[in-house]
């Protein structure tokens, strides 16, 4: 074989080899970073029964009581079931902001942004666990499993969650996730939305990669079977035990109502639950669901439709024992002083495009293969009495786990590989 021609295959072959290896590493990541699903029973760890130990000089755990009664202290030790495309991420940057306001002790995941989600969560997976150990505060991404969650956080901590609109939360989880959905693949046409609720079990499989961010999201993320037969009894069994464990339930829909609730229960101060809109989707072109589609969609996903009703009753409830007229004057308050805020803190007073996000720390997390969440520029000059504050409150997610010290290699590394694959 010619000199030239041999030196040629040589170089091929090694290219081969190279491609392997690093197609086989980028398999291996992503097996470790997306654990696969377990729809079944989770499993709990031998301790699981043992409460954690506040250790010694730490202030005792208070008994969630409603903040409106006199001389309440604040709450600090919070459960937050982090439920996806529901607002949630707005809200755990409040509780970011507390906790490192106060120095409290979270419980983050390690190496990543979520408890290896979608798998149930287990306290194995929290960075320097030990048993016994007691965290103040929980919030990242997780499959809910209250047996695991309970033994990380002092015997009275406030256990909350928030919940959306089944029909409006399934569309944003579509467009979300849809392209790592792989049975959406196949949709074709402009509004594969649309294609999708004409005729879903037709294009759905339960056993399908990822196929769980498509129906019944929120039940989901609450530990229970995505599922079950709508008029099944276990169903109302699961909405009553959520009702029993978290103290309050947000909902999405009437955000500044429901931070007056938690700045109530938590017997917190204003400024603790002010609040910039994050990780928001820009518009999308297709025209949000209507009419029949709005009914497939709530249809479809059913068991988180009987969840919100439930809760959605309860929520007014909880604003009439608050008082209507006390309520308005709070949000009415929360809404001026949000709006000073953003007049303080955000260059041009909006969210933007990716592309126009001038500070690199204020990029949020995108979709594969769309950048679609918008995201702040931070003015240049402001005052030093409001700096941290404005800069704390448009940090994104991923970012702000790092400020606060969280390992995320996993994380930075498939970033590094997507922003080089350009995904």
């Amino acid at each position: 074989m010619p000199l030239p021609q041999k030196r040629r295959w040589e170089s091929m072959a090694k290219g081969l080899v190279l491609g392997s290896l690093f197609t086989s590493f980028l398999l291996l990541l992503y097996s470790y970073a997306v654990p696969p699903l377990h729809a079944g029973v989770a499993s709990t760890t031998p301790e699981a029964a043992a409460p954690c130990s506040p250790a010694p000089g730490e202030p005792e755990a208070v008994t969630p009581a409603n903040g409106s009664a006199g001389g309440c202290q604040p709450l600090r030790d919070i459960v937050f079931l982090k439920t996806h495309k529901t607002a949630s991420s707005t809200l755990l940057n409040i509780l970011f902001r507390f906790g490192q306001k106060h120095r409290l002790k979270f419980a983050f995941p390690n190496g990543r942004n979520d408890f290896d989600y979608p798998a149930f969560f287990s306290r194995g997976l929290v960075r320097d666990y030990r048993p016994g150990t007691c965290f103040n505060i929980i919030g990242n991404h997780m499959r809910f499993h209250y047996d695991e969650v309970r033994g990380l956080v002092p015997p009275n901590a406030t256990f909350i969650t928030v919940l959306r609109d089944p029909a409006r939360l399934f569309e944003s989880s579509f467009h979300y996730f849809g392209s790592v959905v792989p049975l959406t693949w196949k949709l074709s046409g402009r509004d594969k939305l649309a294609e999708f609720l004409q005729d879903p079990d037709r294009h759905y499989d339960p056993s399908g990669y990822n196929a769980h961010y498509l129906r019944n999201l929120l039940f989901f993320d609450l530990g229970y079977d995505s599922g079950l037969d709508p008029g099944s009894p276990r169903v109302q069994e699961h909405i009553l035990e959520v009702d029993r464990r978290f103290h309050l339930v947000l909902l999405q829909e009437y955000f500044d109502e429901s931070l007056v609730l938690l700045k109530d229960l938590l017997c917190w101060e204003l400024e603790d639950v002010l609040y910039f809109k994050l990780n928001a989707r820009r518009d999308s072109p297709v025209p949000r669901l209507s009419g029949d589609l709005y009914r497939r969609a709530t249809a479809w996903n059913m068991l988180d439709a009987l969840l919100y009703r439930h809760f959605n009753a309860s929520f007014w409830r909880k604003v009439e024992a608050f008082g209507r007229e006390r309520m308005a004057r709070e949000v009415a308050a929360l809404r001026r002083a949000n709006e000073r805020m953003r007049r303080i803190c955000i260059d041009g007073g909006r969210a933007v495009d990716a592309a126009a996000i001038q500070d690199s720390a204020m990029q949020p997390w995108q979709p594969l293969g769309i950048k679609s969440i918008l995201g702040y520029n931070l003015k240049k000059s402001i005052g030093q009495r409001h700096a941290q504050l404005c800069r704390r409150m448009l940090t994104p997610e991923i970012q702000y786990m790092m400020d606060l010290g969280a390992n995320m290699w996993v994380t930075k590394l498939w970033k590094l590989i997507r922003d080089f694959l350009q995904w």
